[in-house]
């Protein structure tokens, strides 16, 4: 892993709540199970193998719709694809609401023709969207993509890909998630669950 590119965030960057920010990194780990559309095929554990969040979605419906739960299957966050817009845009609402004072953030790519991964992050309030709140950058196929504070070279999480042959064999897609110290963790895997429902729409080549 390459070092940051600037200290830590000097004050804590809570997107979700203050509850996923902890004072050190935070190390994760996704497992996406590639041979099953159902219900919790999208795990995130810690280090230990704990699961700290689960993904559960409508799929096959007219508005696409994701919602993150915690450990405990509390929902989160809800995700919901933005029909007929040319960037695939997923906007992200607090708890099980998609009700427009709940939008927390947006995110879509930064531009249509794409060779490698880039997306554009843009809080709630930042409706000019002049410039974005966070970016995604890199390689979506090799898993490897870093997430920066603003259009900045200030890095506040990386993913990479985990080999394994249990992954292989099971038909598992695993991969790390190195979230810095002070940032929001839960917001940053809300971000990579974006991340493959873009990379991954069926309907986007």
């Amino acid at each position: 892993m390459p070092a940051p590119s600037c200290p830590p965030l000097a004050t804590p960057l809570a997107v979700v709540g203050p509850q996923f920010c902890a004072p050190y990194p935070v190390d994760l780990t996704v497992v996406r199970k590639l041979l099953k559309i159902t219900e919790g095929n999208f795990v995130v554990t810690d280090v230990n193998g704990n699961i700290m969040f689960q993904i559960k979605g409508k799929f096959f419906s007219l508005r696409d719709r994701r919602i993150l739960l915690d450990a405990a299957g509390n929902p989160i966050l809800t995700f919901q694809q933005k029909i007929l817009t040319a960037h695939r845009r997923w906007n992200v609402f607090r708890g099980e609401s998609t009700d427009a004072k709940d939008l927390l953030f947006s995110v879509k790519k930064s531009s249509l023709i794409q060779f490698k991964t880039e997306l554009d992050v843009f809080f709630a309030a930042n409706t000019k969207e002049d410039v974005c709140d966070f970016k995604v950058k890199g390689s979506w196929l090799e898993r490897s993509c870093t997430i920066y504070l603003g259009d900045t070279t200030n890095i506040i999480a990386q993913m990479h890909r985990k080999h394994s042959v249990q992954s292989i064999v099971l038909g598992k897609d695993t991969f790390a998630v190195t979230v810095y110290p002070h940032v929001d963790y839960a917001f940053i895997v809300a971000l990579v669950v974006v991340l493959e429902e873009i990379n991954e729409d069926r309907d986007d080549a």
